[in-house]
């Protein structure tokens, strides 16, 4: 039995604490969080026989063998290091971290600790499994485009301030980006292995336009809109664009493009016609068929699985589905496209 700690007591450490209950090779043995109310409310509600507002207590306790950080990203660096410093191993929120500078300071003392994070959501379902091994087993050919695509329109006005740290750059690292397209490349990227190595970015973004401002907290200064574009040293290019708070058509598009054919995909829980490849077809031009059809729009399975996998890489001595190593490949061209957004040029991915 595996005894893992929560750190941070939100909306998210919730979905943690439920996946950990439905499982019998692990328990969380502890919550934590500033607010001593909060956490003993939380430890309360879920069964769980021990709450601290103090994180070093639970990183020095050697009954602990992991933790899982669901706190914002400006605070969950400095934690992990400490927690591979006493040997535990650790599941990070989404974003991985700030910027890649701080992904690879915890990758440099991990040592033999599984590190993982949760941008791999959406890769925890059978539709992912199956686009996987169709791209490994060569399928598109070499891959010419990554494409993605995926604008929200705003709902009613808020009743209440949204979130301060979901467009604070200095505490998210980003806006809707690292919000949204840490899933985005995790799923996309990661259907490919994470086997890219990226080379220069162009980017936009824009912040909320002022009809919409009510969707933002005073102060946010990160973007709601973003559109970039990236090259790979393999031959392949992004084109990205995400957006929240807008007027534009709303709609969402995953798609992998291939010398051979091009792979469409439904990253959130499509209830049918989730992956469509289309492909060469002598007597029409092209053709298209379905590789894998099903409703998995009623599936928890997207927060579940990042704790089943986390746990199963404990116990199993494997990398994670998405290991640090993984994660910093979206850090790193979210740091170019932060950078060009900003000077308003290209820029090299360092």
């Amino acid at each position: 039995m595996l005894n893992l700690a929560i750190i941070g007591c939100g909306v998210i450490a919730q979905y943690h604490l439920r996946a950990l209950a439905k499982i019998t090779t692990a328990r969380a043995a502890a919550v934590c969080d500033l607010r001593g109310d909060v956490a003993q409310k939380t430890a309360t509600e879920f069964g769980v026989p021990r709450w601290t507002t103090n994180a070093d207590e639970l990183l020095a306790d050697p009954a602990i063998d992991g933790i899982i950080l669901a706190l914002p990203a400006c605070a969950r660096t400095e934690i992990a290091i400490r927690a591979f410093k006493h040997g535990k191993h650790v599941l990070t929120e989404k974003p991985v971290a700030m910027n890649a500078a701080e992904v690879r300071a915890m990758i440099a003392v991990q040592g033999d600790r599984v590190g993982a994070c949760c941008s791999s959501r959406y890769r925890s379902f059978e539709s992912a499994r199956v686009a996987t091994e169709f791209l490994r087993g060569g399928g598109l050919g070499k891959i010419r485009t990554i494409t993605c695509r995926g604008i929200n329109q705003p709902g009613p006005t808020p009743k209440n301030i949204p979130p301060v740290w979901r467009l604070r750059r200095d505490l998210n690292g980003g806006g809707i980006f690292v919000n949204w397209g840490c899933y985005d490349l995790d799923y996309l990227l990661g259907l490919l292995d994470f086997k890219l190595t990226p080379q220069f970015a162009l980017a936009k973004t824009w912040q909320v336009p002022p009809a919409f401002s009510a969707y933002a907290a005073p102060g946010s200064d990160a973007e709601t809109h973003l559109t970039g574009l990236m090259t790979f040293a393999e031959g392949c290019v992004l084109t990205y664009e995400r957006a929240e708070a807008t007027t534009l058509p709303p709609g969402s598009i995953w798609v992998i493009g291939g010398e051979k054919a091009s792979l469409s995909l439904q990253m959130l829980k499509a209830k049918s016609a989730n992956i469509v490849l289309t492909e060469p077809n002598p007597e029409t031009g092209t053709s298209t068929r379905v590789l894998w059809e099903g409703d998995e729009s009623v599936l928890t399975i997207e927060h579940d699985g990042v704790v089943f996998d986390f746990v199963d890489a404990i116990r199993e001595k494997r990398q994670p589905r998405t290991s640090l190593q993984d994660a910093l490949l979206f850090a790193r061209i979210a740091d170019a496209f932060y950078a060009s957004a900003d000077s308003g040029k290209p820029v090299a991915v360092a």
